[in-house]
């Protein structure tokens, strides 16, 4: 496998607020970064050296991409494998099309996760209107009818309770291709573990994060999460084995529920970095980020132990004019803004972290924070 060197181009697909941070990390190691997006002035486009502006399908554009790349990557999963499949063709693109056709589609991820002994929740197809009824019959209500594609922060789903909603459900969602239909599990916390997987297939994994969600969207991240240490070994060797079994290059975060009893469900992943990893920022020794631009370079992996305790909060379009747009930063408070130019309700526009000597401490410091920042 290659080993890409300091001052070589990475190209990176996207150019949202992950492929931002990834810049930053890389540049921060002495890497160039050429970007690809449809919008010229996206998060990553303020600080990419070279950008093409095109759409995701342009086949040339990707081409062009990898021509000035010495790697590629992507920082969002909703790109066309088959446009994909001609970057690796053209230029190093190490992680591949396989796992991310996988993750895009909810079914394949499922029958993925299940081939590797990993448990999900119970679930079901639906392929028509005919299938409803006999899945109404086998499910146990409450359930969640998602879609199989292009799906995230809660769009494409809907909570159903009995036949008659999930009949309804169904005739709406069918217009976007198949649904899948889960068994609303009866968690305690929901979890996520960030695993990476370098070229060479060193693995290292992030301490277990506990994520609390707000109308499907991620609100905050504590780590480290309140669950036993039993549990979080679990979660973690489980997030090793589906790494290893997907052959995994660069990032891949897990998303888990924890029942009452320790017992343990995936419910998602994503092959990049991802939102409930913004913390290792700040609070490890070395970031999602550049753990992901390290492990798709060639690079030894960085150290991801835990420094201190820490709270993440996503900053959306709703809350963004309560933070000044330069606040005066506390020791322990990190403001990250994105730079988005249209503000957008439940968009992602930054997030703030905050260190302290434990969980409730930095939960305290989190609250005054916004209560501070009403006054303004």
């Amino acid at each position: 496998m290659k080993i890409i060197d300091a001052g070589a181009t990475i190209g990176i697909i996207g150019g949202g607020q992950l492929g931002q941070m990834m810049a930053f990390s890389a540049k921060e190691i002495g890497y160039r970064i050429a970007l690809l997006d449809p919008d010229g002035d996206s998060p990553c486009a303020q600080v990419a050296d070279e950008v093409i502006v095109a759409p995701y399908h342009d086949e040339q554009a990707m081409r062009a991409l990898a021509e000035i790349s010495d790697v590629v990557t992507y920082e969002f999963e909703n790109v066309d494998a088959a446009t994909l499949r001609d970057v690796r063709a053209h230029g190093y693109f190490p992680q591949g099309v396989d796992v991310l056709e996988t993750t895009q589609h909810r079914l394949q991820e499922k029958a993925a996760i299940t081939r590797l002994g990993v448990p999900v929740a119970r679930y079901m197809t639906i392929l028509s209107v005919d299938d409803v009824a006999l899945a109404a019959t086998n499910m146990r209500f409450p359930a969640i009818l998602k879609v199989c594609l292009g799906g995230y922060d809660g769009k494409g789903q809907v909570v159903v309770h009995d036949a008659s909603a999930l009949r309804e459900a169904a005739v709406s969602l069918l217009q976007h291709g198949p649904l899948v239909l889960e068994e609303k599990v009866d968690f305690s916390k929901e979890i996520s573990v960030i695993v990476t997987r370098s070229v060479h297939g060193e693995i290292t994994m992030f301490p277990v994060a506990e994520n609390e969600h707000r109308d499907n969207i991620l609100h905050r991240t504590i780590v480290p999460a309140r669950i036993s240490t039993a549990t979080a070994a679990s979660a973690q060797a489980l997030a090793r084995r589906l790494a290893e079994g997907l052959n995994v290059v660069g990032t891949l975060a897990v998303e888990m529920f924890v029942k009452k009893d320790g017992t343990l469900y995936v419910n998602e992943l994503a092959p990049r970095p991802h939102n409930s990893g913004h913390y290792t920022i700040e609070a490890c020794k070395t970031s999602q980020f550049e753990q992901h631009i390290r492990a798709i370079c060639g690079l030894p992996l960085g150290d991801t132990t835990l420094q201190t305790p820490a709270v993440m909060e996503n900053i959306l379009g709703d809350r963004i004019y309560e933070v000044p747009e330069q606040p005066a930063r506390a020791v322990s408070t990190y403001l990250h803004l994105y730079g988005k130019k249209h503000v957008k309700y439940q968009r992602k526009m930054g997030h703030v972290t905050v260190l302290g000597n434990d969980t409730d401490g930095c939960l305290e410091i989190l609250n005054a924070f916004w209560r501070k920042k009403a006054l303004h």
